[in-house]
């Protein structure tokens, strides 16, 4: 069984960390552990018709944001992975800076020793330089920043359809392909 972690924070775009976990829910070697900050949930009242128990309910584990002695805060837990969907420049911060003040920030921090991928769809525009200075010590900590750009190349029809292309596009990144991803000219006839 293949452990992921998901971590979902209060910056626009749960959908994303939710999709991730729906996604992951089909596949049947896949367990997912997952931490959702308060701010998480008070984001996903605003743009969610769902409530914070059914979003809880798309994860095999579900942990408390501020239990920094759960399973997924140690090394020794192995996980493909971890994907933090959307990421708010708060954790963002904490895990550029290695600020393990809570569970999210401390099982990024923890993939990163390890040399395990730790996703970050970044949900923020526009950037200051605070921001891209922040996503450089991210990266040179070993983490991916993915903003959760749509790929138009799939020729989405709906909102929906530009959700599950991105959150399969970074799941891609954590050794996960699913058949949802649209790739580019698979499917595309005039191409020679």
């Amino acid at each position: 069984m293949k452990r992921v972690v998901i971590a979902i924070t209060g910056a626009s775009g749960v959908i994303y960390g939710v999709r991730a976990l729906q996604l992951l829910r089909e596949i049947a070697d896949i367990e997912t552990h997952a931490v959702i900050s308060p701010s998480a949930l008070r984001t996903a009242k605003a743009e969610l018709d769902i409530d914070a128990d059914e979003i809880r309910s798309y994860a095999d584990v579900v942990y408390n944001y501020r239990d920094i002695g759960a399973a997924i805060s140690s090394g020794s837990f192995q996980t493909e992975g971890m994907l933090v969907a959307p990421c708010s420049i708060k954790t963002l911060s904490g895990i550029a800076n290695c600020y393990n003040d809570e569970l999210i920030v401390r099982a990024a921090d923890v993939c990163l020793k390890e040399r395990r991928r730790v996703v970050l769809l970044l949900r923020e525009t526009p950037y200051h330089a605070g921001h891209i200075n922040l996503m450089a010590q991210a990266t040179q900590n070993g983490a991916i920043i993915m903003p959760p750009v749509p790929a138009f190349y799939s020729r989405p029809q709906s909102i929906d359809e530009m959700v599950t292309q991105t959150t399969g596009r970074a799941l891609d990144l954590l050794g996960i392909h699913l058949p949802v991803v649209k790739r580019w000219t698979e499917d595309d006839n005039s191409a020679s």
